[in-house]
């Protein structure tokens, strides 16, 4: 399967997920940046999966991942982190999106189950509000210990700057 055949444009996602439900399947939600996929993404994704159906992820364009984390992100580009995520077995469907939050997207979906890691309170996640309203369910997944894109960035900008430092070259 080419990774394309799950990255959808909002109206093809709001078109899919019509039909999933329609059919009788439930259908997650999550979003998130995924700027440099890990052990922790792999495992919350895959948790989520396990609460319906079908896995659909709502991902952060670009520009929105530069307003959000700063001028030095996205490490990796939009299509790139599509990409892999479309790779994961557990995911359905990625769709981008441009706004700071996905809320105007999950307004417009309406997933049966939206979720976000347990660092989220359910009053602070976007689109709870909407998803509620229909008969939804909002829950927060347990995030693997010691597992973040920042951590990582940071990992790796202080072993290059102990190289620098002992004056190793690579």
């Amino acid at each position: 399967m080419n990774f394309s055949d799950k990255l959808f444009t909002r109206s093809d996602t709001v078109e899919k997920v019509r039909s999933w439900q329609l059919s009788g399947q439930k259908v997650v939600f999550s979003n998130g940046c995924f700027d440099i996929m890990h052990a922790g993404h792999v495992s919350y994704l895959r948790a989520a999966r396990l609460l319906g159906d079908k896995l659909v992820i709502g991902l952060n364009s670009d520009k929105s991942v530069r307003r959000l984390k700063g001028p030095q992100r996205p490490v990796c580009c939009e299509t790139d982190r599509a990409a892999v995520l479309s790779a994961l077995e557990v995911v359905d469907a990625v769709t981008l999106f441009n706004e700071d939050t996905p809320e105007n997207l999950i307004n417009t979906l309406l997933p049966d189950i939206l979720v976000k890691g347990a660092d989220w309170h359910i009053d602070q996640i976007a689109g709870a509000g909407a998803v509620l309203e229909h008969g939804g369910q909002v829950l927060t997944l347990p995030l693997l210990e010691g597992r973040s894109t920042s951590g990582i960035i940071e990992k790796i900008i202080r072993i290059y700057s102990q190289s620098l430092i002992s004056g190793e070259t690579h």
